[in-house]
């Protein structure tokens, strides 16, 4: 959603559902998108981390795009992922505000060096063509954005907000500090665990992976933010930790996106299938997650 100029909310990096045999799934994402507008996210985010965005193919990723865009129907803005590319790529940024993303996103890509993200930036920023948020997420890129860079460009007419997946709350107290609030940048927090604490300082919005599953109770944390209803704040945090233990808990991250993923085929959202080089999880363990569900009260 944007309000006075700015991107906010609760913004759902959704899975990419996929077939058996490696491919998008399109009839399985709209299912996925009813199930998260309808329950009042603000926003979808396609091909980032949860949704296998590196492992996506580039026609698959502009499908995907375009169908989600054709799901949601103008509902609420569609952000897509420009994926781990070594140069930033003018023409599938192109392709996919084309395909109806209304923002990009982009991360640094793995490997880069700390030395060269300056030089990256300005290159994307020169490159893109419509609204950009940056991605910080050093767990798979393996650097983490300086906020001296963020205040390099701020106010660059493309540079929309933050994407900040860093767990260091004392980098969001600080990244908080220095840019939330401004009315042309918006600060979105990505780690589940520092939510609430975002929120009470200021943060524009969430992208929990958690939401794919429970929307309506990121959903409701957003709106209690927003009235200042902060132990209501903490219990629907305390509600996602606890739905997100469930696939998150003793895995990798390519662990959990496939224990996610069978999670929602539990519930009949999408099929259990993920990308090369991830593995999907067998019969036994899908039963495992469907015992945990049941514990948690997930299923009817």
């Amino acid at each position: 959603m944007k309000t006075n100029g700015k991107w906010q909310g609760v913004v759902v990096p959704m899975v990419t559902p996929v077939t058996r045999e490696g491919r998008l799934d399109e009839a399985g994402v709209e299912p996925m998108v009813e199930f998260l507008v309808g329950a009042g996210v603000d926003g979808l985010f396609v091909l980032g981390t949860t949704g296998e965005g590196a492992a996506v193919s580039r026609e698959d990723a502009v499908r995907l795009v375009r169908r989600t865009a054709a799901c949601v129907r103008g509902r609420v803005p569609v952000y897509a992922g420009l994926g781990d590319a070594p140069e930033p790529e003018r023409d599938a940024g192109t392709a996919f505000l084309e395909a109806g993303a209304c923002v990009l996103v982009a991360r640094p890509p793995t490997g880069l060096p700390a030395e060269a993200l300056s030089d990256w930036t300005e290159r994307l920023l020169g490159a893109v063509e419509g609204p950009l948020v940056l991605y910080n997420i050093p767990t798979v890129s393996g650097v983490s954005v300086p906020l001296d860079l963020l205040e390099r460009w701020m106010g660059h007419p493309r540079l929309t907000g933050i994407k900040d997946s860093e767990n260091d709350p004392d980098r969001l107290r600080a990244l908080l500090a220095r840019f939330g609030g401004r009315p042309d940048f918006s600060v979105f927090v990505g780690v589940g665990a520092l939510m609430a604490a975002g929120l009470r300082l200021g943060a524009d919005g969430i992208v929990p992976s958690v939401a794919n599953l429970i929307p309506e109770v990121c959903v409701e944390m957003w709106a209690a933010a927003r009235r200042g209803d902060w132990a209501r704040v903490d219990a629907c945090a305390q509600r996602a930790l606890e739905v997100a233990a469930l696939y998150q808990n003793g895995r990798t991250l390519g662990e959990s996106l496939a224990a996610l993923k069978a999670a929602l085929a539990v519930r009949g959202l999408c099929g259990p299938w993920v990308l090369p080089p991830l593995l999907p999880m067998n019969a036994a363990e899908i039963e495992a997650v469907r015992a945990t569900m049941q514990s948690l009260q997930l299923l009817g």
